[in-house]
């Protein structure tokens, strides 16, 4: 698969489609006050970056890094229904990695929910181990904590 990532603007028609059909996966499988997508605006925000992945010009998925101190999260994951299986999800991860290790940061982190299976087995399978909350986050019946120093990321 000749997949390209790169940055994206999230205000980018395919951007913004894709990050809206997350946005709506997420409202129907959790509560309003378990959901922590970042908006558009928030996307925006210098401290975040969006990554697309395209293969022949067709925005196939997503996925963002929120720097914050000491760490960076993992944000906006989503592939398109039609791009599931085929390792997605999984190039954009180690593409995180990748920037997260060149720019320095030691520690990814990130939250999910429990009705996400794909995305709980793949981040198992990537080495991130299971955290209690942080940040913002408070505990609640969906979500689940991840974490993966990077020095492990980048020696895998």
């Amino acid at each position: 698969m000749a997949l390209a990532i790169a940055p994206i603007s999230p205000r980018d028609p395919h951007a913004t489609a894709l990050l809206r059909a997350s946005h709506a996966l997420m409202e129907s499988l959790f509560p309003p006050e378990e959901n922590h997508f970042l908006d558009i605006d928030a996307l925006c925000d210098p401290s975040v970056t969006l990554y697309g992945a395209r293969e022949d010009d067709v925005l196939l998925g997503c996925a963002a890094l929120a720097r914050a101190e000491g760490y960076a999260e993992v944000k906006s994951m989503y592939v398109a229904p039609e791009a599931r299986g085929i390792g997605v999800a999984r190039r954009l991860l180690m593409h995180l990695e990748r920037v997260a290790a060149e720019d320095g940061i030691p520690l990814l982190r990130l939250e999910t929910g429990d009705r996400l299976g794909a995305a709980v087995s793949l981040y198992e399978r990537e080495g991130f181990l299971r955290r209690g909350p942080f940040g913002n986050y408070q505990a609640n019946g969906s979500s689940l904590f991840y974490e993966k120093p990077v020095q492990q990321a980048v020696a895998q």
